[in-house]
């Protein structure tokens, strides 16, 4: 790429399509870019941060499970950036037990922000690839005041969403609808400047991603997908596979977007009253849309994820996304229906 590209200067430029990002949208957008580098500059820091962002802050979130300093910093960081601006009636994140509405002191915005402030926390103290991951949604029409209930929107009517990947280089991958975009931190400058447009995932693929350690704990379906994968060329695939588990959600969709591949967090007979382990509202949807605008599919193994009526604020799902051939090769296992070849 000759000339750089900011990440404000692509966000104007979508903006001027008709039709297409309104300027509050663009702003809110640069803000939770902005966040993003602030997370990324305390990752970065590690043990050298003061005190150390580093280890557990002996706490547990909504879902009951412990909570890494990092992850609140960044949970507080994302509010802070984000509830003066004007561009937000609320937000929500996986951290908190309910919604934050926008205080009164702050004028109020027609936008709602849902994250994962810090997807993969369980690696910060083994400096593995995490990230954050967003979701931006519009308040309903003739809304009075916000509440719970706005946020409960099928991840169809996202207008926004994307993540920050917080490894080797800072990433910012997004969409609002027109594709998917990647950029990269430019630490010199301080700035994300565009890498990649129009990001595709090829149909097909030779590479899964699933945390093999459950394998005894799965449906029928993921079973015998697995182990077709697994028989390789001997096997009625009739091509090898490799496996790859980051065992963080964003990193491993990062890969997808880069190269292809397939990524499983299936329902398990460990906690069979849940449809699965991952967050529909601040994972699940968000990732189902970038995968879908780059060509690929995310499915639960029976409906569209993008499709799903939320009924909860911290409902879970199951997970099946990235190459389309292989996506619906093992939603069709789920439903019965024969392989095609």
């Amino acid at each position: 790429m000759s000339q750089k590209i900011s990440l404000t200067r692509y966000l104007v430029e979508q903006q001027r399509i008709d039709g297409h990002i309104p300027s509050q949208l663009r702003l809110l957008l640069e803000v939770v870019a902005r966040a993003c580098k602030s997370i990324s500059q305390a990752v970065n820091k590690g043990a050298l941060g003061e005190n150390s962002i580093l280890g557990s802050a002996g706490s547990e979130n909504v879902q009951g499970e412990v909570q890494k300093k990092l992850d609140i910093i960044a949970n507080e960081v994302l509010i802070e950036a984000n509830e003066w601006g004007g561009h937000l009636a609320g937000m929500a994140s996986e951290e908190m037990d309910s919604i934050y509405a926008v205080p009164n002191r702050y004028p109020q915005g027609e936008y709602l922000l849902l994250f994962d402030p810090l997807d993969g926390s369980s690696n910060i103290d083994i400096n593995v690839s995490i990230g954050t991951i967003f979701s931006v949604l519009k308040m309903p029409e003739d809304d009075r005041g916000v509440d719970e209930a706005d946020f409960l929107q099928a991840g169809s009517k996202q207008v926004a969403a994307g993540y920050c990947i917080y490894g080797p280089q800072t990433t910012l991958v997004l969409t609002v609808g027109d594709g998917v975009a990647m950029f990269t931190l430019d630490r010199e400058q301080g700035s994300f400047v565009l890498i990649e447009e129009n990001v595709q995932i090829p149909p097909d693929t030779q590479e899964f991603a699933i945390n093999m350690s459950n394998m005894r704990h799965w449906d029928e379906p993921v079973k015998r997908y697995i182990d077709e994968c697994l028989q390789g060329t001997d096997g009625p695939r009739g091509k090898n596979f490799n496996m790859r588990w980051i065992a963080a959600m964003v990193a491993d969709v990062h890969r997808i977007l880069c190269r292809g591949g397939i990524f499983m967090y299936p329902w398990d007979k460990r906690e069979p009253e849940k449809a699965g382990k991952l967050r529909l509202m601040y994972e699940a949807n968000p990732m189902s849309w970038l995968i879908e605008q780059a060509g690929g599919a995310a499915t639960n193994g029976h409906q569209r994820i993008l499709d799903i009526q939320p009924t909860k604020l911290h409902e879970r799902v199951s997970v099946i996304l990235g190459s389309k051939n292989e996506v619906e090769r093992l939603t069709r296992y789920h439903d019965g229906k024969p392989a095609k070849p």
